[in-house]
């Protein structure tokens, strides 16, 4: 019988960054999305101050946010630097997407901003954990763009988006994780 720490760790390991283009057109049941954002809230947070905001974006939501990306890139970018590829993948990517999760946080100033983030990287974190034993395949994008989506998010001024959580179900086989022993990462002072 597998332990807690088994089914946990096996979570973790088999955790992978699965991109649009690997979604199949299989809608995720809005239970399923409940329940990866609900262990989001499950994330440590100083002084409690629980900075992760969230905005669902789906159905046609997902063309609006696909049609606003690429203004923001042909408002944004020089003409010299404007890539027709660049902005067509902004519709491409989300038109293959099932859900995608834009990702925000509330300032509170009570604690140092990097605290809010990490706070904040630790409820995606969960997010990614859940969609992985939930076979969802999910990923974290923070293209420069997001800098400016708080209008079309509808954010508060002391919230801004530090990104957009990708999913939708996949057909992908798993593959061994591309990591360096950790022993190459640590060391130890106990004396």
């Amino acid at each position: 019988m597998s332990t807690t720490y088994d089914i946990v760790s096996k979570v973790i390991k088999e955790r992978r960054s699965i991109f649009p283009a690997s979604y199949i057109k299989k809608e995720i049941p809005v239970e399923v999305i409940n329940q990866i954002l609900e262990t989001a809230n499950y994330a440590p947070t100083h002084k409690l101050t629980q900075p992760w905001r969230f905005v669902v974006i789906r159905k046609a939501g997902l063309a609006k946010l696909g049609e606003e990306l690429g203004r923001l890139y042909k408002k944004l970018v020089s003409p010299q630097q404007f890539l027709q590829k660049k902005y067509d993948s902004f519709a491409e990517k989300t038109s293959q997407s099932d859900c995608i999760i834009a990702i925000n946080m509330k300032v509170s100033g009570k604690i140092p901003e990097w605290e809010e983030l990490a706070a904040v990287s630790c409820a995606v974190q969960n997010m990614a954990l859940t969609a992985e034993s939930l076979q969802v395949g999910a990923y974290w994008s923070s293209p420069p763009l997001i800098n400016d989506l708080g209008s079309f998010l509808g954010l508060g001024e002391d919230e801004k988006c530090i990104g957009l959580f990708y999913m939708g179900y996949h057909n992908e086989k798993p593959w061994a994780p591309n990591r360096t022993p950790i022993a190459e990462k640590v060391r130890w002072i106990e004396g």
